[in-house]
């Protein structure tokens, strides 16, 4: 169950990096497939600030300096992933929607959430 959460979680990461890319000017991802790679990308990349830097400075970490990493995380990105272009400008408004996105989507997955509330 484990791995199919991990899967769902990738896949609404790619739409909703999808949905920046038509909402925001000056972020361009190619299609279904540069979105998913660059969720991967994006969550590698987050991994490892996380384990440099520690969980408050990651793009999961609240606040003003995890949403700028975010950005900053997405604007690296675009130089991994084929299909991606953006700008800082653009970096940051996706960066934005994405984060709204994240709020009405939970992180965990629903399954361990119900879980630990037992």
């Amino acid at each position: 169950m484990e791995f199919l959460g991990h899967v769902v979680r990738f896949v609404v990461s790619a739409l909703a990096i999808m949905l920046a890319s038509l909402i925001v000017p000056q972020f361009d991802v190619g299609g279904f497939w540069s979105a998913l790679l660059l969720a991967l990308v994006i969550a590698l990349f987050g991994w490892i600030i996380e384990a440099i830097f520690g969980k408050k400075v990651t793009p999961f970490g609240r606040g003003i300096v995890g949403f700028l990493v975010s950005a900053l995380v997405i604007w690296l990105a675009q130089f991994v992933v084929g299909g991606v272009e953006t700008s800082i400008l653009g970096a940051i408004l996706a960066a934005l929607v994405i984060g709204i996105v994240d709020l009405f989507i939970p992180a965990a997955n629903p399954y361990k959430a119900g879980r630990s509330h037992s």
